[in-house]
Formats: structure tokens, sequence, C-alpha cells
């Protein structure tokens, strides 16, 4: 079964159960996948549906940051919930050590020397790991091995 699939599925199963809160983010990410196919105009892998899931989950956790500085805890529980909900259909992530002998490893195929070089190396790190690790920790772990 494929991701899209499985989303259906409990979107429908949401559906009969009156879960609201899951229905109303599994009918969001199948809005989102939607707009990327037409967007692309053809079908989407499971590599494509996990990028946007992943984009979707991003959201929500940036959304989840900002509510909590602005006080309102309420929100920001709402949105880690639907950010937790969103990881399961996630691949694992990857742990910051693996990713930092990744980020060696393609520093060193790609010849980076100097921090000028991050943008050559977080892109071929992003590609390695296929949605298994953060953007933002891939980003952190580049800058403090280039800045060595």
């Amino acid at each position: 079964m494929t991701i899209k699939e499985q989303i259906e599925k409990e979107f429908i199963e949401a559906f009969k159960a009156k879960d609201d809160m899951k229905k109303n983010l599994l009918g969001m990410i199948k809005s989102a996948i939607k707009n990327k196919e037409i967007e692309l105009q053809k079908p989407l892998e499971d590599a494509d549906v996990i990028e946007v899931i992943s984009k979707e989950a991003k959201k929500r956790k940036e959304s989840a940051l900002a509510y909590e500085q602005g006080n309102r805890a309420d929100l920001a529980e709402n949105e880690k919930a639907e950010a937790e909900m969103l990881a399961k259909y996630l691949p694992e992530q990857l742990s910051e050590d693996t990713v930092r002998e990744i980020v060696k490893q393609t520093i060193s195929e790609v010849g980076a020397s100097s921090p000028a070089d991050m943008g050559k190396v977080i892109g071929a790190v992003v590609a390695k790991t296929k949605g298994q690790a953060d953007g933002g920790v891939i980003s952190k772990i580049v800058k403090e091995e280039l800045s060595k």
C-alpha cells in the first residue's frame, strides 16, 4: 500500500469515527498532495508524497514554536499533536551522529573546505538522506564541520 493510499484509508476511518482533528489534518494533506500533482502534472511517487508531508510537518513545528513564543500554549499543543500525527507517515529520522557521518563523508566527496561550500554539501546530504533528516539539523552540522 502506498503512503497516499494509506492516508486515504485513514481519512475515511477518521471520517467514520468522527475524529475531526485527524480527518481535518488528513484532508489538508490530501489537498497538498493533489496540489503538488497538479503542479507537476503527474501522480506523485512515495518519495514525493514524503516530501509534501515533511513540508507540512515542518509548518506545524514552526507554528507550534511561534504560538509558544506568543504565549498560546493551547494552540501550540494542537500544532504539536498534528506534527506527531504526520510523523507516522515519514521515514524514521536519522540520529545526529549518523547525519554527522554522512556530512563528513559528503564533505570529502565534494572536496568542500570552507563555509562558502555549504550549499553544495547541504544539497548532496539532503539528496542522500531523502527525508530522513531535518534540513535544519543538516545545515547546523554542515556549518559546524566546515567551520573546523
